[in-house]
């Protein structure tokens, strides 16, 4: 069954600006099923949602088909190439320990 390949399909082609652009690939293994979803760049913004709600609420409209099939759905959405989305927080040079930004403010 491939109901929530379809029902993914219907739903984000109804989302984004650039419907032709919707790839969807589904795998099945012992693990269940993965849906790989790829969308044109310019609409992640409208896929994912603000804080990430869009995305979710997909993610659990999948699971509760998945569990109406007996099967474990789960969804990955594809960064496209040349993301400006920001990279994870790291120690940067311009980051002080707790002791460097004490001794600074006490003028040492």
């Amino acid at each position: 069954m491939e109901q929530d390949k379809i029902f993914l399909e219907y739903v984000v082609k109804a989302l984004v600006d650039n419907p032709n652009d919707v790839k969807i690939d589904r795998n099945v293994d012992e693990m269940g099923v993965l849906i790989t979803l790829t969308v044109n760049p310019a609409d992640m913004g409208k896929l994912i949602g603000r804080m990430g709600n869009t995305a979710k609420a997909l993610r659990t409209l999948l699971r509760v088909i998945g569990m109406k099939n007996n099967s474990r759905v789960n969804l990955k959405i594809n960064e496209p190439e040349g993301s400006t989305r920001p990279a994870p927080m790291s120690s940067s040079p311009t980051m002080k320990t707790v002791d460097e930004a004490m001794d600074e403010l006490k003028g040492i």
